[in-house]
């Protein structure tokens, strides 16, 4: 799927504030795009004002600190604490993380040290390479939100992220209970609470038949499946629901190392890509959508077949990283996205600090989404006779 204009900038800019200037060839060799289509992206960047261009090269608006750069040491920081960046670790094109990067860069500048920012690709084993790659570069800590497709995929993370040697948090990552990450430091957004507060808006409006057109191939998307299946089930006003794919390319894959025909494809295999004819055929008034970009996709296919929103079909998206900028501004769950990242910098400080209690208790952190609403949704629309 195309990446958006506005989330492949987002990228841009988010990449400059991590790392203060970079080349315009780099950018394109790491969104993946030709320098062409990044040139284009630079200019229009700096013509609103968002950054500084030069000869190949795009800037943040403010002095870069250089990307050798380390901070001299605190007068307060305990011996060998000094002299590398904290790396934090996110999927590529995954714009929902990397408004955690804000957040999380905020309280590491504060603190006088600098942030390194590593983007994996979707191979297997890309993190593993960035990790130690950051490690042999003197990173003092970790911050990291492996992509995790699926269940292979991230037990083949279990035994080298737990050895790591530094101190490290996961963000918006829960690993299996009993597991060799079950003991290491997380911050998470509360995803049941999230699919509540989704479901919950949808039954108050009167809908009573709901449709979740949602990911499969990350942790995030998982959990919100499984709780919508739950509230869904549990709630008497629910007559009908069902759980789709938003997007065919939206399935965990081939676990890792194992052959395409063995990958692991969800029970419910279909796709929401003819959603119009999916709500007629469930009597469906309601649809939650996971995530924004797949979920304005679908409301586009939606007008094409003649079905308004919120008119005829009621939405709700999940992520609100993009759901606000679409024709029809979406209702949206928000998971404190930056606040993650400010959370996870803080904990991960705490454990750095050397201060008593430093190396305390494992804490487990779960922030709540709000709900943003902004009209795609209404009560259903009685039946003509």
């Amino acid at each position: 799927m195309r990446e958006p204009v506005e989330i492949r900038r987002q990228r841009i800019l988010a990449v400059l504030e991590s790392r203060g200037a970079v080349k315009v060839s780099a950018l394109a060799a790491e969104l993946d795009v030709s320098v062409v289509t990044v040139r284009r992206d630079v200019e229009e960047l700096a013509r609103v004002g968002r950054l500084r261009r030069g000869h190949g090269v795009a800037r943040p608006l403010g002095e870069a600190q250089p990307a050798t750069a380390v901070p001299a040491p605190r007068a307060d920081e305990p011996a060998g604490t000094t002299g590398g960046a904290v790396a934090l670790v996110v999927p590529d094109r995954h714009t929902y993380l990397y408004e955690t990067l804000h957040g999380a860069r905020t309280v590491l500048e504060e603190s006088g040290i600098r942030i390194a920012l590593h983007i994996a690709h979707q191979s297997a084993g890309a993190e593993r390479a960035l990790v130690e790659r950051a490690l042999a570069d003197g990173a003092r800590g970790l911050l990291i939100a492996p992509r995790w497709r699926n269940a292979r995929s991230e037990e083949l993370d279990y035994g080298w992220l737990a050895d790591v040697g530094v101190p490290t948090v996961l963000m918006e990552r829960r690993p299996r209970p009993g597991s060799a990450l079950h003991a290491l430091d997380s911050v998470c957004s509360d995803h049941w609470y999230g699919t509540h507060l989704a479901v919950e808006h949808l039954v108050s409006l009167g809908h009573r038949r709901i449709v979740l057109a949602a990911r499969d191939d990350s942790p995030t998307a998982r959990s919100i499946r499984a709780a919508f299946a739950e509230i869904a089930a549990a709630r008497p006003e629910v007559e009908d629901w069902t759980v789709v794919l938003s997007s065919p390319d939206a399935v965990p894959g081939p676990a890792p190392d194992a052959p395409a025909a063995g990958a692991a494809v969800p029970s419910d295999a279909r796709t929401a890509l003819d959603l119009a004819a999916l709500l007629r055929e469930r009597g469906a008034t309601a649809a939650v959508l996971h995530g924004d970009v797949d979920a304005l996709m679908l409301v586009q296919r939606l007008a094409e077949s003649g079905v308004d929103v919120p008119r005829d079909c009621s939405v709700v998206a999940y992520d609100d990283v993009v759901a606000a900028l679409g024709s029809t501004p979406l209702t949206a769950v928000a998971p404190p996205k930056a606040e993650i990242g400010r959370v996870a910098a803080e904990l991960l400080l705490h454990r750095l600090s050397g201060a008593a209690g430093a190396s305390g208790p494992v804490r487990r952190t779960e922030l709540l989404p709000t709900l943003e609403v902004r009209g795609s949704a209404q009560g259903p629309t009685p039946a003509t006779e």
